[in-house]
Order: C-alpha cells, then structure tokens, then sequence
C-alpha cells in the first residue's frame, strides 16, 4: 500500500507578530550560509513565502558587493525551477535587492549601526561559531535593537547547561523568549506535524502508544557521509554533541509528548519540555552508552582515512564519530521502555527513521509456525515515510507466518528544511524552534554522558568506514 500526500501549503503570519522586512544573516561569506540558509530562504521565496523580505549579508571578511550578490543568485537560481511567474519575479528581486557589508560583530557599536540602517523588523541569524554568536549577543544591549528585532541561533546552544543556561540569561536581556528562534532545522514542520497526526489521529495507534504495548523506540540518524572538511566544527563535537543532544533529543520528545490541547507553540513545546524534563540516561554509563570511531575504509567507490588521520583533526580530542545512549523517560506513559538513539558518521548505509518496536502477543495458537516477531512500526525521515511491519499468514502454507511490510509516503514540503524553520522566524511564530528550556534539559541529559566519555568510563570502539558500525555491539533490547 502506497499513499502520497499533499504538500503542506505555507504558514499564515502568526498572530499579533509583525512580518520581517531583512533578515540580516552574520557570517554570510561561510559555508553554512551558502549551502543551506540561503538555499532555503530561495526556495521560501520561490513560494511565495517570504513577501517582500530583504536579504543583507554582513560578515568579517572583504567581501565585494558583486561576490555577496553572486552567491544569492546561485541560490534564486537552484530554486528557479520549481516556480512559477511570481516566484521566478521574486527571486529576481531577492538577487537584485541585496547588500553586503564588512564589520566586526563582536566590536561594540557595528551591529546596532547597521540594524539603525534597515528596514524593521529585522531578524538576525548567527550563522556562525557559537563562541562568536555569544560574544556578539554580550555586546549588545536592548536600547540597541529596533523594534521587533528577532534573533535566531544556529546550534549548539551553549556547550553544557551551565553555558546554555547563561546564554539564555543574555538572550532574554535582548528580546523576549518568543523573539528568539533556536534553529533546529530536523524539526521540520512537516516531519512534527507528521508525527503528531500519526500518534493522535489514529485509533488504531494511540490507545498502543505506551509502556504497557511498546516494547523499545530507536531514534537512528546514521549518515554514509565521513568528516567532509567539517573537522574545525565536529572535532571539537562529535556524535553525542552534534545529533543525540539536539536534533534526536527532539525527536524523541515529540514522539513521546502527550496529546497538545492545540497545535499552537505553547501547547507543543509545553509538550516537549514536560517529556525532557522527566528524560535521563542512567549509569553505569558504560552501560547505558556506547560510542566509536572509524578507521580507515571504503565509502562507496572512495576510499576514506582513519578519523584520526583526516585534515584538522587532533587525536588528542579522543572524538567519537558514533555514539550511542539509552534515555529513559520516567513518566506514567513510558516508565520501563527504553528510548535508544544513534547516530554515526561513515557507515555503509544512510539511515534515518524512528522504529518502535512494540511488545510480543502473548500467546500464538497451536500450530502456527514461523518467526514470530513483533510488529514494528518505521518512520522515515527525509523524506518522511511510513513502513508498518507486520508478521501474516505467507503463501504456500497457510499454516506459516510470513513477514509483511504496509509502506506509504507522508506530507512533505517543498521547503527545503532551513526554509520550514525560516518560515517561522519570518512571521513570527516560534513553534519549530527550541524554546530556552528544553535547550538547558537537553544539555543536562548528556552532561553525564560527556563527562563519562572525557574521562575514559566508557570504551573507544572502533568500525571501519563504510561498515554497519562497532561489529561487537550486540542489539539492545
């Protein structure tokens, strides 16, 4: 069974927030700007998303006004073919009506002088280091941004809760919490809107979705991808950093969240910090964790070095680039299952979906024969499907179990994901972004895992690139 869908149409403005006219992006001339953020905001515009919006781009480098406005129309252009007449006439604009401008964001006065210069509202994305990002925010104050100034981070949020904690102390100096946007781009809003429908609109599922039929939830984000000249970022990350405490740390509380009164942003990121804020992973941690390495290999037809051995990388940083840990979320609905999330870099295969497992019948009658296994449920992301694997009588002998998989596509978008999270930030409406809170639980849930795999506690295993991972660790239950 195939199903598709439709896309998802674009965001209303939200209520009582005023429509961005410039999203200035700081750190224009880096890698993140132009592979993803401006991609997205094109493709936005292309829908007609983004009325209007003025893009500047500010960075320390020396860039030309002709290098800046060549790098937003290699991006108009990537999304020109999926538009019609108005969104190729917008994207004509966005690469017509664009500026650039060289500053120090972390000097005192630059950046409030060139926000005096542009058209309010005006919504800030950091695309830069974190270190950068906060030292920009400690120098400015409130008196220093226009009405409605919105600010949007790039992850991490902090490097510990401390750290988070302190940076929401200085972020909410500025602008209030509805004016901040954390950027998780995983949290699509087609993906989260996927899985609250899948959970709560059918009865099929929901009266299941408990530690009385669910068995475990694995929430796996493997990538066939090696370091990719990121070692100046992930060497200092690695896996646990850069996934499992953001992007499937999310994942794992909307999945798990109780029904929301309304699909409003109070109600679902309430949602979430309720499921965050009962989550922990339990010691021994070289137990309850596990990470790993990769070693020299062959991704596809390329080969690949040992981690240790790639450009920019300083063994000494004992950087995992597979890690693995057991959350449990001590709450009435799910006491007793464990919520099991990986994620790793240079592995065989790309796979990125959400499997819940649920409990064995308790009795099969007499003479059924086959492999009894429980019914699982996968779902996909990017791009979201649905697979719901179930065990039937096979052909030929009707007496034998076979086992038979349900597939349909879910909804989509045609944003791409930093064009979902723009959408928000443009008219205002926070719901896809992290909120202070559940940015401090997630860092106090890995904390202890951080500190176990600095000080040695849990084992450095080893894989070889393009392998399915650590050979020796055996499936969780």
């Amino acid at each position: 069974m195939t199903q598709t869908t439709q896309d998802t149409a674009p965001a209303a403005e939200h209520p009582h927030a005023a429509q961005v006219r410039t999203l200035l992006i700081l750190g224009a001339s880096g890698d993140l700007t132009g592979r993803l953020l401006l991609p997205g905001v094109a493709r936005l515009v292309a829908t007609g998303g983004a009325p209007g919006v003025h893009v500047v781009g500010a960075g320390s480098d020396g860039w030309s006004q002709e290098q800046w406005r060549q790098r937003v129309e290699d991006a108009a252009a990537g999304a020109a073919d999926d538009a019609g007449d108005d969104g190729k006439s917008a994207l004509k604009d966005l690469a017509v009506d664009t500026s650039y401008h060289r500053l120090d964001v972390t000097a005192k006065g630059e950046l409030p002088e060139l926000l005096r210069s542009l058209e309010g509202p005006v919504a800030v994305y950091f695309a830069l280091p974190p270190a950068v990002s906060q030292k920009a925010c400690e120098v400015l104050t409130a008196e220093d941004l226009p009405a409605g100034t919105r600010l949007v981070m790039e992850k991490p949020f902090g490097s510990s809760e401390d750290s988070a904690r302190e940076l929401n102390r200085t972020l909410a100096s500025l602008v209030p919490e509805d004016h901040i946007h954390r950027v998780d781009h995983f949290l699509g809003k087609s993906t989260v809107f996927n899985i609250l429908g899948l959970r709560f609109a059918n009865r099929i599922l929901e009266p299941l979705w408990d530690n009385n039929h669910i068995d475990k939830i694995e929430i796996i984000f493997d990538e066939d991808l090696a370091l990719e000249n990121r070692a100046r970022y992930y060497d200092k990350a690695g896996a646990l950093r850069d996934m499992i405490q953001s992007h499937l740390l999310q994942i794992l509380a909307v999945i798990a969240m109780d029904a929301p009164a309304t699909l409003n942003e109070r109600d679902v990121r309430d949602g979430i910090a309720a499921v965050l804020r009962a989550s922990s992973v339990r010691g021994p941690y070289a137990r309850s964790t596990r990470r790993a390495r990769y070693t020299a290999g062959q991704l596809g037809d390329r080969s690949v070095p040992a981690y240790v051995d790639e450009d920019g990388v300083d063994p000494a940083n004992d950087t995992e680039t597979l890690a693995e840990v057991q959350v449990s979320v001590d709450n009435w609905r799910w006491a007793g299952v464990p919520f099991i999330l990986r994620s790793g870099k240079a592995l065989g295969s790309a796979r990125k979906e959400a499997v819940i497992t649920f409990k064995a019948v308790p009795h099969l009658p007499v003479g059924l024969k086959g492999i009894d296994r429980p019914t699982s449920l996968h779902i996909g992301f990017g791009p979201d499907r649905l697979e719901l694997e179930v065990d039937v009588n096979g052909p030929g002998d009707i007496f034998t179990l076979d086992r038979v998989s349900l597939e349909a596509d879910l909804s989509g978008s045609k944003l791409l994901p930093y064009g979902e999270v723009l959408e928000g930030v443009l008219t205002g409406d926070p719901l896809l972004s992290v909120r202070g809170d559940t940015a401090e639980e997630c860092w106090r849930i890995v904390d202890p895992v951080l500190a176990a795999f600095k000080a040695g506690t849990v084992p450095m295993d080893e894989y070889a690139a393009g392998s399915g991972g650590a050979a020796d660790w055996p499936a969780r239950r």
